[in-house]
């Protein structure tokens, strides 16, 4: 008889970096992104906060509900109000409506059936609960004008058995309940060894609950660990190698490898597809890993590559599943990486806070800059610090989020010293695990290098958004692996299809000429950036020291101060802020002293390849017919202030406007002319 696959699990990681098995990770309102719960099975109640407090009536013969689903979590509430559960008993149905009829009993309801007794010396004599409870509540479908809808026809609440007290219910099997973080500690525990009985002590113990206070039994925690181990099966990663195999007989440019260890069973597996590589190979200077989910089924971790595109959008560029988290596998899967990559390494590559991460980086990507999201840093923060300071956790964060963000090493180490000392952190682990990464994640130490704007909260929402597509219930690997790759080119599809059809057009606002060149070179996303700082800069002054740099400061001193050295033979500037270095595009600062310097254009050094409009081809296609469409926003933005000054003047403007346009319309569509125009708006072919 054929079984029902189990959903894939997949929850976000709980393990501490600090490496103490006791000590583990919540996730709270203080994380950026949420976990992902659409997918899981119902481990958690689906109520939401508000429907808690909310009464819960009794159910009456000719209530109506729109689907049969609602009607059962209608009187399961009642059941667990008054004292027992509920199960579904039988349905009736007709070839014309289908299912038209649910019954819905008591817990208790009908007798078992006497069983044949096995051949053994001692048989278990156990007895049922079933007492022939008349409880129940009947259903009826009905279509009322078009629309389907459920109705009460039979109900009746008389029991021949005793009701259970608040305490005795919740621990029927219908309302007890593992929920996701529970779930991933078990898991945890189990593999270190734990019995299933110390394990239910260890979560009473850290939950501060009475033995037996648990919205779960020792017997749900040995049936769950003992359902995951039995659905890690060899074969689902032999279906997901095949899986692979096809693609690659599609795709020939998709590439994909995989591991074994003990008696040649498969560990770790990586791919990654061909519109992925010839993306990595525009836009592979910064790779963000992300390591945030593992799959609690099979006992996988997640591991998925990302970039950013010229038009800040986030593009995939591999995935890979590796049984562990040590620095073998982990060096492993970078290794394979950048072999997809055709050996190109990336230069600047952030990840999360995990010390087998950092020691395979320094091992396979050694030139390459290491890098710890300060969204991950900052997620962590209440776990390791909010039950320890209590009150003055608040007065912690913010103060903490201030030290991230100095630009001096000199002054985050006095900062820090004092954090430290002021909230009594001196000899605290997970403060000296965040001191002692500090290179990687303190924008002090890390604002020289190029993270082309990938620590972003937009950035961030992003590949939380495509996570959250991919990780959706899934039966077995190979269902993910198809879930992957559809996401990856509809994702892809779709911008393309977006991207053909929409008009991309930003006004001047300062009229500066390096504001228009940088329009004409500049991606929308790019030029908005760039034109945000340039509008910025008319609020700073420039003041010229005796050594020849450059003091620049805001004229009502709102931040510090920046030196800024002109090297004019070379056409070079540098900023103390270093912005171009971090994010590609200059700062309010340097463009404040070009002006100054009476500089009409940008040097092309400070026009990123990764950042112009069509990457690898000639800008002057783009700047040539992009004088067509200024212009006409030019002439367009003068009729309409010539228009408004008097309603007869807008009145017959309108008319004729309407005219041209339906003349327009109905002239034949010129090819040329539409790639021209899109062309010059930086559309993406």
């Amino acid at each position: 008889m054929a079984t029902k696959p189990l959903s894939n699990i997949w929850i976000r990681q709980q393990q501490c970096p600090c490496g103490d098995w006791k000590c583990y990770l919540r996730s709270d309102g203080d994380d950026q992104s949420t976990s992902i719960n659409s997918h899981l099975p119902k481990n958690e109640p689906t109520t939401s906060s508000s429907s808690l407090v909310e009464p819960v009536f009794t159910p009456y013969v000719g209530q109506i509900f729109k689907t049969d689903a609602d009607a059962f979590q209608c009187y399961s509430n009642f059941a667990r109000k008054n004292g027992f559960s509920i199960r579904k008993a039988r349905s009736t149905e007709s070839q014309n409506l289908g299912v038209y009829r649910r019954d819905f009993v008591c817990y208790r309801s009908g007798f078992n059936q006497p069983r044949k007794k096995a051949n053994v010396e001692h048989p278990r004599d156990r007895k049922s609960v079933r007492c022939g409870c008349d409880a129940k509540l009947y259903l009826t479908k009905e279509i009322v004008d078009g629309v389907v809808q459920w109705y009460i026809s039979q109900f009746s609440n008389i029991h021949n058995h005793e009701l259970l007290e608040d305490d005795q219910v919740r621990l029927l099997p219908a309302y007890r309940k593992i929920h996701e973080a529970d779930q991933e500690r078990i898991v945890l525990l189990s593999k270190a060894g734990f019995p299933v009985n110390r394990i239910v002590k260890v979560l009473e113990l850290e939950k501060g609950v009475q033995p037996g206070q648990l919205p779960f039994i020792e017997k749900d925690v040995r049936n769950f660990v003992r359902t995951c181990k039995k659905t890690k099966k060899e074969n689902d990663r032999l279906e997901l190698l095949e899986a692979c195999k096809g693609m690659a007989e599609r795709d020939s440019d998709f590439a994909y490898d995989y591991s074994t260890g003990v008696n040649e069973k498969i560990e770790n597996v990586a791919w990654a597809y061909g519109e992925s590589v010839r993306a990595y190979a525009l836009y592979g200077d910064v790779v963000y890993l992300d390591t945030t989910y593992r799959s609690i089924t099979y006992g996988l971790l997640l591991g998925v590559m990302f970039g950013m595109d010229n038009h800040g959008k986030a593009v995939l560029f591999g995935c890979f599943l590796l049984q562990d988290e040590s620095c073998n596998s982990f060096a492993w899967a970078l290794h394979t990486f950048v072999r997809f990559m055709r050996s190109r390494q990336p230069q600047t590559i952030l990840t999360d806070v995990d010390s087998g991460i950092m020691d395979a980086i320094a091992m396979e990507l050694p030139d390459a800059k290491h890098v710890i999201c300060l969204w991950h840093v900052m997620s962590k923060l209440s776990s390791w610090f909010c039950l320890l300071l209590g009150q003055q956790y608040g007065d912690f964060k913010a103060e903490f989020d201030i030290i991230c963000r100095l630009e001096s090493g000199e002054e985050f180490e006095h900062q820090w010293n004092l954090l430290i000392g002021r909230f009594g952190l001196v000899s605290d682990k997970h403060a000296a695990l965040l001191y002692s990464y500090k290179g990687s994640w303190s924008m002090s130490y890390v604002r020289g290098c190029f993270l082309a704007r990938m620590l972003t909260p937009e950035f961030s929402q992003s590949v939380d958004l495509f996570l959250k597509r991919i990780l959706n219930g899934q039966s077995c690997l190979q269902v993910f692996f198809e879930q992957v790759t559809y996401s990856h080119y509809f994702a892809a599809a779709n911008y393309a299809n977006e991207a053909k059809t929409r008009i991309y057009y930003s006004p001047i606002k300062t009229g500066t000429p390096i504001e228009e060149h940088a329009r004409s070179i500049l991606t929308p996303y790019a030029f908005n950036i760039f034109q945000q700082e340039i509008v910025l800069s008319m609020q700073y002054g420039a003041q010229e020291l005796p050594d020849g740099s450059y003091l620049v400061q805001h004229f009502k001193k709102l931040d510090g101060e920046y030196f800024i050295i002109w090297i004019p033979e070379e056409e070079q500037v540098h900023c103390s802020c270093k912005e171009f270095e971090h994010s590609g595009i200059l700062c309010r600062h340097s463009l404040r002293l070009l002006q100054l310097k009476n500089c009409f254009q940008l040097p092309e050094k400070y026009l990123p390849v990764r950042w112009r409009i069509t990457v690898g081809e000639d800008p002057n296609a783009e700047s040539n017919s992009d004088e067509c469409v200024q212009s006409f926003h030019i002439l367009a933005a003068s009729l309409l202030t010539e228009s408004v000054i008097s309603k007869d003047r807008f009145s017959y403007v309108r008319k004729e406007l309407s005219t041209i346009l339906e003349h327009v319309r109905s002239m034949p569509a010129g090819e040329e002319l539409l790639l021209n125009v899109a062309a010059n708006n930086g559309v993406e072919s």
